[in-house]
């Protein structure tokens, strides 16, 4: 009896899901755009001279060698 009162349940379910009325498509409005085939060629280009201070270290990787070369518990040698 619980067999049978199961399979009518999923299949009024399943009926009931297919049941529903879908949406009709919505069309969406298109924009149609030219191209541009105006190209300014006369554009002025300054080269000009900056001083900037670059710092420099003695070790140039020294934050990135300590970080790789750290060491958990599980790294150390276990006594036999």
């Amino acid at each position: 009896m619980k067999t049978i009162a199961t399979f009518i349940l999923v299949l009024f379910i399943g009926v009931a899901a297919q049941a529903k009325e879908t949406t009709q498509e919505v069309k969406v409005a298109t924009v149609e755009m030219g191209i541009v085939t105006d190209i300014v060629v006369n554009q002025e280009v300054s080269f000009e001279k900056a001083t900037e201070v670059a710092r420099l270290y003695r070790r140039s990787n020294a934050k990135v060698k300590k970080a790789l070369s750290f060491t958990t518990k599980r790294n150390r040698p276990k006594m036999a």
